[in-house]
């Protein structure tokens, strides 16, 4: 279905989902957030979908909450944004950090404000070498929000996601890449095709035994050793007992590649 903020494409199992408002650098809106939770709701509906891949239109990614949308206020006059961020946000990092099928944030350009947490709340990000990440909450007062004050400090540490989110520092992608928060930096006129061969190779993949990892690795962030342990044993076998692992093992043995249910 058509959606006035956003454009689906499905090919060959990918369903790449483009926030289009390029005339405000692709900026988040109610709109936009409803448009991405539907297409969200299609694509893993979709058993033709293997793997979803998060872009921009035209020159940016996106550079986070559209200041010049009407902000919500309290009954005497004080902006609401809690609101909002109850209402789309919160849900959105939930989606995309639960999503079983694999979230590949394809970032064009810039990533800033709450459209950076957006990026790092996906399974991978990749990246043209243009493109850079900007926590730049600093620069008008306000604190990160779409998850970044719990995903940022898991991926670099609390004393360099401190660092990020007081100075708003532009991170290039190349310097993101470094540090982790970037899988993989394309040159720029190679970054179309450069994702679209990378979601390709995970299309071959097992969903089944992907939902599983990410659940696991997700859930090891709150768990001890011997919880951690436990939930290996338990999806493990979990893993096993679905169709996928036989058809691995064959594929193993007859030097052939897998053909996963």
């Amino acid at each position: 279905m058509p959606y006035p903020n956003l454009r689906v494409t499905v090919a060959e199992g990918v369903a790449t989902l483009t926030l289009n408002r390029p005339q405000k650098l692709n900026a988040f809106t109610a709109g936009l957030h409803a448009d991405l939770r539907a297409a969200l709701d299609g694509a893993a509906a979709d058993r033709a979908v293997r793997v979803v891949v998060l872009t921009g239109e035209g020159r940016a990614f996106s550079s986070g909450q559209d200041l010049t949308e009407d902000l919500p206020r309290h009954p005497d006059g004080r902006f609401d944004l809690s609101g909002p961020l109850m209402r789309d946000y919160n849900p959105l990092i939930e989606r995309l950090i639960g999503f079983e099928k694999p979230v590949i944030a394809a970032l064009n350009g810039p990533a800033v404000g709450a459209s950076a947490n957006i990026a790092l709340a996906c399974d991978i990000v990749l990246a043209t070498r243009s493109a850079y990440i900007q926590e730049a909450f600093s620069k008008i007062a306000l604190v990160p929000d779409a998850g970044g004050t719990w995903i940022l400090p898991r991926l670099v540490g609390i004393k360099r996601a401190v660092a990020l989110c007081l100075t708003a520092e532009k991170v290039s992608a190349d310097a993101a890449e470094r540090m982790g928060l970037v899988f993989k930096v394309f040159d720029d006129a190679e970054f179309a095709e450069g994702v679209r061969a990378f979601a390709a190779g995970l299309t071959q993949a097992s969903l089944h035994t992907f939902a599983l990892m990410k659940t696991a690795m997700h859930a090891s962030l709150d768990n001890d050793l011997a919880g951690q342990l436990a939930i290996e044993a338990e999806y493990q076998q979990k893993a096993a007992d679905f169709p996928d692992f036989l058809e691995g093992v064959a594929a193993f043995l007859q030097k052939r590649p897998p053909k996963f249910r």
